[in-house]
């Protein structure tokens, strides 16, 4: 079941948990968000997906990441064991004002996607200078 997940700071109220139907499984890849002085950091693990195979929308202050993961039975061979679930991954966030949607960028390595959300000037620390009198 796909989870709704909102990218706010604590004190803001958090957005309610939406569902989502989707055909086959579907699974919520862990993810941990950081927040540098500039951006914040979304770490998705997501193994068995190609860079090709991920899908990422940003609309309407939604960030939506998707990635089709390919059976891992060649053929028509038939597995002994299977432990291991294969489906896609699905996961959505409210992202914050405080994101340059324009500047959103991605990179994907070792079954990791990593997504950039850079932050609005508006909301960045900034240290005031004091003049003299």
């Amino acid at each position: 079941m796909a989870e709704s997940t909102s990218i706010h700071k604590a004190s803001e109220p958090q957005v309610e948990r939406a569902e989502r139907t989707r055909a086959g499984r579907a699974y919520r890849p862990n993810v941990d968000i950081i927040e540098m002085r500039d951006e914040l950091v979304v770490l998705a693990d997501m193994p068995g997906t190609k860079p090709e195979d991920v899908d990422i929308n940003f609309e309407k202050g939604t960030l939506e990441i998707h990635a089709k993961v390919c059976a891992r039975v060649p053929g028509n061979g038939r597995p002994l064991l299977a432990e291991y679930g294969v489906g896609d991954f699905y996961r959505t966030f409210q992202v914050s004002e405080a994101v340059d949607a324009s500047r959103i960028s991605a990179e994907y390595r070792d079954g990791v996607l990593i997504l950039h959300l850079p932050k609005v000037e508006a909301v960045k620390p900034r240290k005031i200078a004091i003049k003299g009198a």
